[in-house]
């Protein structure tokens, strides 16, 4: 089948907040007694919602942390935002040359969603069609958001590409029955990441959004005509 829509993650693959989303949420963590770094919460949360963050958190230290905390990580975070984040380089270019429906499927929360397009002058380029794990009862690794995205986009899973730059989005979308190929050219990515994501699912792995394109009219071509 033809590819009809492409999905995008956020972070990391739109916008390059990893690092600033990561310095965010240990700040907040830290401040409420459980002290981390943010290379420690890339390497255990990088694709994972913060609500979700939050309860592997909890269970690990057996005591519950402030209903609010999501909100306090938003807020760190958009603090840092108007001065530090940028889009991933060439991203705007690749949406623009790619003539197919596209739409967003962030773990992030609408508001962080929003703002952060908006910082790197992307959101005009994909808005209305931003979705966020907040819209499903379970966020990545789980396939709801992706499924959710295709439903509301009225496109079936096996017709949509996934651009994902963590391990849980590429599992996510995998178990969706939806193609995914892995980003790893952001600033967060560390040696040997690209092989995570194959090992994930992921059909093919690149690291300039150049090629984002080329790529995707290569998995056209590929497919069999019926």
């Amino acid at each position: 089948m033809p590819v009809d829509l492409i999905i995008f993650d956020c972070d990391g693959v739109l916008v390059d907040s990893e690092v600033i989303s990561c310095r965010a949420h240990a700040d907040v963590l830290t401040r409420h007694g459980y002290p981390i770094t943010s290379e420690q919460v890339l390497v255990r949360f990088l694709g994972v919602s913060e609500k979700d963050a939050r309860l592997m958190v909890e269970q690990e230290i057996g005591r519950s942390l402030p209903a609010d905390l999501e909100q306090q990580i938003s807020a760190a975070t958009l603090q840092f935002y108007a001065s530090d984040l940028q889009p991933i380089t060439h991203v705007a270019a690749a949406i623009s040359a790619i003539d197919l429906p596209k739409c967003v499927a962030s773990s992030s929360t609408p508001e962080k969603i929003t703002h952060g397009l908006t910082c790197a002058g992307l959101y005009d380029l994909l808005a209305p069609h931003i979705f966020s794990a907040s819209q499903v009862a379970r966020g990545k690794p789980a396939p709801d958001l992706f499924l959710f995205a295709a439903k509301q986009m009225k496109v079936t899973p096996e017709r949509c590409l996934v651009i994902e730059d963590s391990v849980p989005g590429v599992t996510g979308a995998s178990a969706a029955g939806m193609t995914v190929l892995g980003f790893h050219g952001g600033s967060h990515c560390p040696p040997g990441h690209a092989e995570r994501l194959r090992a994930a699912g992921a059909g093919s792995t690149f690291d300039d959004m150049r090629q984002l394109p080329e790529l995707i009219r290569r998995i056209e071509a590929a497919r069999p005509v019926r």
